[in-house]
This record gives structure tokens, sequence and C-alpha cells, in this order.
């Protein structure tokens, strides 16, 4: 993969900001799906991981200086990151650089809230001389033009700028969740809130952030030191930095709107096995809300040399099909039927197997006649012949994970297939 800009404006501020992926959580809410794997090295979408998108949108924003923080379980991470964003994709003075837990500030804690994950690092930050400092979470799925936003920061003088989008107050308490004033200025700011604040002239929508932060540098490394010397805090930039500095610091919204309609812009949390489904499921639609096929912005990933997809046989009862669905290269439907689902890399559906509603990640192996709906098959899994999946909630939940909303998770370890190291 060689990133080449589209055809984008790259100005100084752009130039002059560092960007900080916050990439070291596990995502518990995704349950076995992490396991063995940091949230942002989940697949998504047939060929990419979750951090792919966060990292797409500092390149495409002109944003060519990156650094991404990790932490639990961080193998399968830093592998993609070495080979899709290496130094050898990059133009000089370019880099996505990995800055694991190093115990650098304190040798017997590793990083112990976001804040304190920045300010561990507060040593090679500090080297980079950037004017501005944003923040990423590493675990969202979105496309995000970061330029707009930097430069509202600037127009505003503001000391710090927070991104956000509109929520229903039912869903807001996932979130941290600000109050503004008619400039957008930030006048309150709960972190998961059990009765979250309205946004001005709606009862029914809250305003919450989505974990991108613009700063000063200057400034955000006044407040991790400050920080880091108060025993009573979580060292969290919601918990901690953000409440602490709206009232006497100059703190603003940026509210995440497309361009041209002004409506709310896709993002997605993807934070629950349901969600995850569903986010994958969606890019199968005629005009899903998050295009792929987006040459103006394209999403950057680790490219495997691979074959095209195969469909093997067109006999009655035999045939390899695929309807309503994406099925990435180097998958073979050999006399089965896919409906509704969507392959990634390398997946084998054998002799009349049956795939319905259906997620399956790199490297499956469906047996002869099994029948899998509605479910989410993890990376690596060889599926025995004639299992069935998602049809019977009784025998799923005695073997697999099953979702609030019927969603089956099968991983290699709950079928007696120890892969957790290939992930």
């Amino acid at each position: 993969m060689r990133i080449d800009s589209p055809k984008r404006l790259v100005s100084r501020i752009t130039r002059d900001t560092l960007a900080l992926v916050l990439s070291g959580g596990r995502g518990s809410r995704l349950k076995q799906l992490t396991d063995w794997r940091a949230k942002p090295a989940v697949p998504f979408g047939g060929k990419f991981r979750i951090i792919d998108f966060p990292l797409s949108n500092c390149v495409n924003s002109g944003i060519r200086r990156v650094a991404v923080l990790t932490q639990y379980k961080a193998h399968s991470l830093i592998k993609h990151i070495q080979l899709a964003w290496g130094a050898n994709h990059m133009a000089r003075d370019e880099f996505v650089e990995l800055l694991p837990a190093q115990q650098r500030i304190n040798e017997k804690s590793w990083y112990s809230g976001t804040a304190d994950a920045v300010y561990q690092n507060i040593d090679i930050l500090r080297t980079h001389n950037a004017e501005y400092i944003l923040i990423l979470a590493g675990d969202h799925i979105y496309k995000m033009d970061y330029g707009p936003m930097i430069a509202y920061h600037v127009e505003n003088d503001a000391d710090l700028t927070i991104g956000c989008i509109e929520v229903p107050v039912e869903d807001a308490s996932a979130f941290g969740v600000m109050g503004i004033d008619s400039r957008g200025r930030v006048n309150m700011f709960v972190e998961k809130p059990e009765n979250p604040p309205r946004m001005p002239n709606s009862e029914n929508y809250s305003l919450a952030s989505m974990g991108i932060y613009v700063f000063n540098t200057k400034f955000l490394f006044e407040q991790l030191i400050r920080d880091a010397d108060d025993p009573t805090s979580d060292h969290d930039f919601g918990k901690n930095i953000i409440p602490r500095v709206i009232k006497n610091y100059q703190v603003f919204a940026y509210p995440f709107r497309e361009m041209q309609s002004g409506n709310q812009a896709y993002w997605r949390d993807v934070g629950t096995i349901d969600s995850y489904w569903a986010a994958n499921l969606e890019l199968i639609g005629v005009t899903p809300d998050l295009n792929l096929y987006d040459t103006e912005w394209p999403i950057w990933t680790h490219q495997q040399q691979l074959p095209p997809a195969k469909f093997v046989f067109d006999e009655e009862g035999r045939r390899g099909m695929a309807v309503d669905s994406m099925v990435s290269g180097g998958c073979i439907i050999s006399g089965a039927v896919v409906r509704h689902s969507l392959l990634f890399s390398n997946v084998v559906v054998r002799e009349q197997a049956s795939v319905t509603d259906s997620v399956i990640l790199p490297n499956v192996v469906i047996g002869e006649r099994a029948k899998i709906q509605k479910a989410v098959i993890d990376k690596g899994c060889i599926i025995p012949e004639d299992m069935e999946i998602g049809f019977d909630p009784v025998a799923d939940k005695a073997r697999f994970e099953v979702s609030p909303n019927g969603v089956v998770l099968v991983t290699p370890d709950m079928i007696g297939q120890q892969l957790h190291m290939v992930r």
C-alpha cells in the first residue's frame, strides 16, 4: 500500500498537527471477539481493521504525523500497523509510529487512563514540536476530515475543542455528554450520566463526545502534568481533564456533520456484538451510509495478494452463489448459498452449506451442509459438517455467545480450536 493523498487542501495547521490514536483498550463489550486482540485490531468491512478508519482519516486530512498508543494484547494490532502503515508507505518527514506502554514515567504501572497514556509519552511528544495535538479513539468507524475541526479550533481561539454528535437521549448514557451555550462553548461535561442533559431546544437528543479532541500543545502538557500530580484523579480525559478545564478555559464543541447536507454524519461505536454485526451488514445495502467505494476518501489498509473470489458449480441443489452480499478476495463458494452476508478474505463455504445474515471473518472454513444464520464467525474458525448455528437459541447459548438481539458469536476456542495466536 502506498498512501497518496486525495485531492484535498493541506494547510499549515494540519501540517503543524500531531495525531495521537488511543488504541490500548480491550473493548470488553465485544465479548470473546477481543479475548486475543485489542478492539482497534478487530476486522471490519470485509478487508479492513477498525483502526484503519481513524488512520485513513488522518492521512486523507493531511495529518501525516501520527502516533498509535497501544497496551492490551497489542500483537496483532502492532503487526497490522507495521504492514499497512510502516515507514515505507509514507513520504519523507511523515510517520505512523507505535507507542506501546513502556512504564516510561512510573516503572510500577502501565497506562491507567486515557490522559495517563498521553502523559507517559510526554517526553516523546515534545520532540515532535507540534502546535496542535489531535487525540483520537482507535476503535470507531467513520470518515471525517479533521482539517475543518482544527480550523474551527483556531478560529475560536480555543484551548480545547471536542468533536461531538447528536444521539438519542436513551443512548446518551454510554457517552460523555456536554452542554453548550449559543456560541458552541462547552459549559458542562458529564461522563456516562444516568440522566443525560438535553441539547438546547431538544428534549429528545443529547450532545455526545466522539472521543476526538484538539488541544493546543502547551495547554495539553500543562493539564496532563497537573492531572498526574493529583492522587485522586482517574487520569482520564472524560472523567477528569475536560470537567476541570471547562470553567476557566476556552472549550468548544465541534458538531460532526455532512459538509453538503448539514445532516448528522456517519459514526459508529461498534462496541457490542449487536452493533458490530449491524454495522458490517449495513455495508451490503444499495446506498450504505458508509461508502467504501469513495475514491475521494479511500480507506487504506494492508492489501494481501489474493486471487479473486470464486463461485463453483451450477447444478440444482449444488450451486455456488452469493445474493445481496459482499464477498472478499480469496473466497470460494463451492456449491453453497450465501445470502445477505459479508465474507472477509479467504473464506471457504463447502457444498450444500448455507450462510444467511452473517459476518464471516477471514480464513474461516464452513463445512458441508452446515447452516449459519445471524452470526459472527471469528477468524480462523473451522465449522464442522452439518453444524447448525443460529437456529436453536438454547443450543447456541450452551456452546457459543448469544447477544441480547440474538446474534451468535463463534470463536475458535468455542469449538475446540486453539487458533488465538493468528488474530
